[in-house]
């Protein structure tokens, strides 16, 4: 019972659990991986918007395996991500869908365009 009151403010426990073991796998990649995905990780969370924690866990889930199977494999940084790593990691991050923060303020300013835009059931013009 009180994991459900305690998950109803804060969010999903499983979720925080696996994202804790998805910091944990970054922060055992060995250099040059680990400051690749640090950085990486960094852009996701500016750019990458997800507010659905079940994407976010999936993206980051998905990344690390990325990453960690590079380290094994000796893959040159620069053969993962290219030579425009904005575009690798926008690329990246489009790929999963789920709800991000724009998409509410997208709907807020068409909401208040159309409100704008129409007074009393007529469109009005300046």
């Amino acid at each position: 019972m009180a994991a459900k009151w305690i998950e109803a403010l804060t969010g999903s426990l499983e979720q925080k659990k696996q994202y804790r073991q998805y910091k944990a796998r970054i922060e055992a990649l060995p250099e040059p991986y680990r400051a690749a995905a640090k950085a990486f990780e960094r852009y996701f969370m500016y750019y990458g918007g997800v507010t659905d924690g079940e994407t976010i866990i999936r993206m980051f889930g998905d990344f690390a395996d990325l990453w960690e199977r590079a380290a094994v494999d000796g893959t040159p940084v620069r053969s993962i991500v290219g030579e425009d790593p904005v575009e690798f990691a926008e690329t990246f991050t489009q790929a999963y869908g789920g709800t991000r923060w724009i998409d509410k303020e997208r709907a807020r300013l068409m909401k208040a365009i159309d409100a704008a835009s129409t007074q009393n059931g007529k469109e009005t013009t300046a």
